[in-house]
């Protein structure tokens, strides 16, 4: 009995819960760790690649001209594929960082503990149930939110000019995704769903699974009604046109009046990027507030 009391006491003591919650999942804090690390050193070997990766992706002539290259010189250079291929799959793990978040949050974080009487006894001692779930909760919240938003800028950094030929149109789900603040959101509601999950199953296997499949839901709607959170431009003109590379099409039609062809797009432009980031993480962090909130009230009507 001494040792379990020394061993749960400073959980009692101011930054004792967070020691302690730093403790008992440092395997995955240093799994978290050691992807931000490897994630961070494949961008910046990208970014040193992006001037070459830019030449092999020029325009050229055949002959050469005083303006342009061999296009056999330029065919030669394979760099680009490399770069392209590498930002993609950073922004791949970005986009998904939160469906490992969810199960881990759901199963290991908050469901083992309450499965295993962990979470009980810690209870019986200095820590009120409160407080235990506000130190699981805040000490992973703050780790994901630096990290993620540190991967964010760095992989911004990476991109150099954005050319959409090698680092990909700003409206693809996952670099829009990953780079802006939206990948953070993502990960603080994966948090909280797994929380959620984790109290309301009590156990590690099913809170897991439930917490996946929420996130996967949450995921798919909002890349499903991505266009829908902010008003579109419309534009309709006599006869045909083409819209800019940039612009995201969401409707287009072509129909003929009093004989003249008309037609109407409705799209976004380059500049509702930002627009769009801020909507969809207002209600990705309406989400993590609600589940949280669910999360606390939930704990208190449980409690004998």
């Amino acid at each position: 009995m001494t040792a379990l009391t020394t061993a749960t006491a400073p959980a009692g003591r101011p930054g004792g819960l967070v020691r302690t919650v730093a403790r008992t999942h440092r395997t995955a804090l240093a799994l978290t760790v050691l992807v931000l690390v490897t994630a961070t050193a494949a961008l910046i070997w990208l970014h040193s690649l992006g001037n070459e990766a830019r030449a092999g992706n020029s325009a050229c002539a055949t002959p050469p001209t005083d303006r342009l290259p061999s296009c056999a010189a330029v065919d030669a250079i394979t760099v680009d594929e490399t770069y392209a291929s590498g930002l993609a799959a950073i922004a791949t793990v970005l986009s998904w960082v939160m469906f490992p978040v969810a199960a881990w949050a759901g199963g290991a974080l908050i469901g083992r503990e309450l499965e295993s009487g962990t979470a009980e006894l810690a209870w019986t001692q200095s820590v009120t149930p409160a407080r235990w779930l506000a130190a699981k909760l805040a000490v992973p919240a703050a780790l994901l939110t630096a990290g993620t938003g540190g991967l964010v800028l760095v992989n911004i950094w990476a991109r150099g000019d954005g050319d959409p030929d090698l680092a990909g149109d700003w409206y693809y789900p996952d670099v829009f995704v990953s780079t802006g603040p939206v990948a953070m959101a993502y990960a603080l509601a994966g948090l909280a769903l797994g929380a959620l999950a984790g109290l309301v199953w009590r156990r590690a296997l099913p809170a897991a699974g439930v917490a996946l499949a929420a996130s996967l839901l949450l995921h798919s709607l909002l890349e499903r009604h991505r266009e829908d959170l902010w008003p579109s431009v419309t534009r309709t003109e006599a006869g045909s046109f083409e819209l800019p590379r940039s612009a995201l099409q969401v409707a287009w039609s072509d129909s003929p009046r009093n004989g003249v062809p008309i037609t109407r797009a409705v799209f976004h432009p380059e500049s509702h990027f930002w627009p769009l980031q801020y909507v969809e993480t207002g209600l990705l962090l309406a989400v993590a507030a609600t589940a949280t909130a669910a999360a606390f009230v939930l704990l208190a009507r449980r409690l004998p």
